[in-house]
């Protein structure tokens, strides 16, 4: 239920503003806009006011705003407030509102959740130096050792650990070539990284050099707690021997119970806390969630419009990279997510926090707003794009030939569409072990 309510109020939210932004601009044109509907289908709830009728139907995948004289086929009077007897840069305008309002939302909510203050991981954009590897891990399996420097990732160049993240992200299950560089020498190992989670992450199983912190304190054990620890705290060595987020959670389990020293440090003082880790199923537990050594960022109004535009800036960036590796093979297709895997994501994010659950709002509507300017018909880009080609033929197209044009980008969105809802029902686990041929 969590899943369902987050997920109609993000897509709820995402599709008001983006049809809010046709309607207005179409309304200050002197457009007659017939009806704002929020959903598509059979009308749930409406109401009229003046000439538009608003309502809520039945399908929550979308919505649209039907405007007088939009399309030939709906018996053109020529009447001046109809859609098609303004002019193109009018109409423009009327077409490009909706996605535009998408980007501006994503500034926006992402400013907000970063006035709140945002923990920033310390590693995210130094150079990926490998501070652990995972046993029995592809990066493993490839004899890459702490201390290397990755350098490229299938001939991407990656600076930083963040960079990193999203080569190896689209790369599940596909041998890709490593070029690291140990000792001052460089060399290349082929690793095939591992597809995490039902949305198949691309991982190779290592980790930056950097300490755990703690993020929480749990119920039960209440180990970490009795013994002292506080949420913030990091955990830079056990027993004298310097640990990673990785080596502490081996650490704790080969204890098996044993007594084990923590060196603590906190508000810039080291201080040793002794604890005992108590069994938790088959593993051992001292009662605390931890993350990455993170630092706390708070910016002012105007520093977080500016971090939030180059948050969505550096997004941006991450979309096209991905909608050109749909064409050139380097995004699986595995990795496109649909209604019901957003629903997950969403249930997921609100379950933390309402900041998590916004962060995710602003992910996807910069998303909602490139995908929507793209150059595909029926799409409000490809609307666009047959709007200016008619303005540099300098005559409009036939009502057939727009038809055709309408109909091949039908084609492309309805197998898209087939390919994520798809990917969607692999994810529930009831129906992929239905799938016997997977």
């Amino acid at each position: 239920m969590t899943s369902l309510m987050a997920f109609l109020f993000v897509l709820g939210v995402l599709v008001f503003v983006h049809e809010l932004g046709h309607f207005v601009v179409a309304r200050h044109h002197g457009v007659r806009c017939l009806t704002f509907s929020l959903g598509f289908g059979p009308k749930l709830l409406q109401t009229k006011r003046g000439d538009t009728v608003y309502c809520i139907s039945a399908i929550p995948l979308g919505g649209y705003v039907k405007m007088a004289g939009e399309n030939p086929e709906d018996g053109l009077e020529g009447k001046d407030d109809e859609f098609l007897s303004k002019s193109k840069w009018q109409r423009f305008q009327v077409l490009i509102a909706g996605p535009a309002m998408n980007l501006i939302l994503a500034v926006v909510v992402m400013a907000v959740v970063l006035y709140q203050g945002a923990q920033v991981p310390v590693y995210e954009d130094q150079p990926p130096v490998v501070g652990s590897v995972s046993a029995d891990s592809p990066a493993a399996e490839a004899g890459i050792l702490t201390g290397d420097l990755i350098l490229s990732v299938a001939g991407q160049q990656v600076d930083s650990w963040e960079d990193l993240a999203f080569e190896v992200a689209r790369k599940p299950e596909r041998e890709v070539e490593v070029v690291l560089r140990r000792e001052n020498s460089s060399r290349t190992v082929l690793v095939t990284p591992v597809g995490r989670t039902e949305f198949q992450i691309g991982d190779l199983g290592v980790g930056p050099r950097v300490f755990p912190q703690v993020a929480g304190l749990a119920p039960f054990p209440k180990v970490a707690q009795a013994a002292g620890m506080q949420i913030g705290d990091v955990i830079e060595a056990v027993d004298g021997y310097q640990v990673t987020l990785q080596s502490l959670i081996e650490r704790i389990n080969e204890s098996e119970g044993s007594s084990l020293t923590l060196q603590v440090r906190r508000e810039g003082m080291i201080r040793d806390i002794n604890l005992a880790p108590e069994p938790v199923g088959d593993a051992w537990r001292i009662g605390v969630s931890l993350m990455p050594e993170s630092r706390v960022v708070e910016p002012g109004p105007l520093e977080a419009v500016t971090m939030s535009i180059q948050q969505n800036y550096e997004w941006s960036g991450l979309i096209f990279q991905t909608l050109g590796g749909l064409f050139t093979g380097d995004t699986p297709t595995s990795q496109l997510v649909g209604p019901v895997g957003i629903a997950q994501m969403s249930g997921s994010a609100a379950s933390i926090g309402w900041v998590p659950l916004f962060t995710l709002m602003a992910m996807i509507s910069i998303n909602l707003g490139i995908l929507n300017l793209l150059p595909i018909p029926v799409l409000d880009g490809g609307h666009i794009l047959v709007m200016g080609l008619e303005g540099i033929a300098r005559r409009d197209f036939s009502a057939q030939l727009k038809e055709r044009i309408m109909l091949a980008g039908f084609v492309v969105i309805m197998t898209l569409m087939m390919t994520v809802i798809y990917n969607d029902l692999t994810r529930v686990a009831w129906i992929e072990r239905l799938m016997i041929w997977r």
